[in-house]
């Protein structure tokens, strides 16, 4: 299997504050791979190192076979970058910001930047500063994917936009990147955007890496089950119970195991319990249950 991106031990301290911890993981060729966690546990810093911008302290990051802080020009040449905030030289109009960028790609494809142009509703003479901020955001993907880099790495695309754009913007960029094997590595803080665009996920949280796996597999085999009982305090984390909540005599419990498996655990815990039933999640639910909502 041929992997664009490969991580292998990456670990990372700012002072004495560690951020990662033998993070290992790896991307295929042609995927759509997400970094999903909470603010601060280190998908910007992760992202950083991946672009040559930050050295780990120890492991190594790949980048289509070179080590990400010595990455020749040729292979930077194959890596399309979005950071928040999207655009620079917003002083300029549609017209003019292509016709800037295109001098420094040699493989750059006008018309896939002026594609999606044709979906803006502006004048080709008014300037980026003057438009929407989803309006910007269209420009900031069409620039991107003119270059045609091999590996796209988006840093919370989402900023500021509201759902139509969020919704154009990854279904433009799902689409492209089929259609021309691209690999696309995206966070965001807006998980229910990313319920049908990614094929594969790491899950962080503040300790390391939650979960690795296909997102179907995670979606059809992590389970949420709700059920009554006056026991809460027999409810803990271990083997079975990947993580829970109580609220009153209310439990939920998060589990990739089967309800039999779920309530003979459970009894054999010495929790009796009424009303059990299993609920379907989407990928936001299954994301909040296996990081937690704190």
């Amino acid at each position: 299997m041929e992997y664009v991106v490969e991580v292998k031990n990456l670990t990372h301290y700012y002072g004495s504050k560690k951020v990662h911890e033998n993070l290992n993981f790896n991307i295929k060729k042609g995927s759509i791979f997400g970094l999903l966690g909470k603010n601060g546990t280190g998908k910007t810093t992760t992202i950083n190192i991946l672009n040559g911008f930050l050295k780990p302290k120890s492991g190594q990051c790949l980048i289509l076979g070179e080590d990400s802080y010595k990455l020749s020009p040729k292979t930077k040449a194959q890596i399309g970058f979005l950071i928040e905030g999207h655009i620079q030289y917003s002083f300029m109009n549609i017209i003019q910001i292509e016709k800037y960028y295109s001098q420094f790609y040699p493989q750059w494809k006008k018309d896939v930047y002026y594609d999606l142009m044709s979906k803006l509703k502006v004048l080709d003479n008014q300037r980026i500063s003057k438009m929407s901020c989803g309006q910007r955001s269209q420009v900031t993907l069409g620039l991107l994917l003119a270059q045609d880099p091999d590996l796209l790495i988006l840093d919370d695309y989402s900023m500021g936009l509201d759902a139509g754009y969020r919704r154009l913007f990854l279904d433009f960029l799902k689409e492209y990147g089929k259609a021309e094997n691209k690999t696309i590595f995206i966070t965001s803080h807006i998980i229910q955007d990313l319920d049908g665009f990614l094929d594969d996920c790491v899950i962080l949280d503040y300790n390391g890496v939650v979960l690795q796996m296909p997102i179907d597999e995670f979606k059809n085999t992590f389970k949420m089950y709700q059920f009554t009982t006056n026991q809460t305090d027999l409810i803990s984390k271990d083997e079975i119970v990947n993580n829970f909540e109580i609220i009153k005599n209310k439990a939920t419990v998060y589990s990739f195991n089967d309800v039999e498996t779920v309530q003979n655990h459970l009894k054999a815990k010495g929790v009796n319990f009424t009303d059990f039933k299993d609920h379907k999640m989407d990928l936001e639910d299954a994301f909040i249950g296996i990081t937690g909502k704190y």
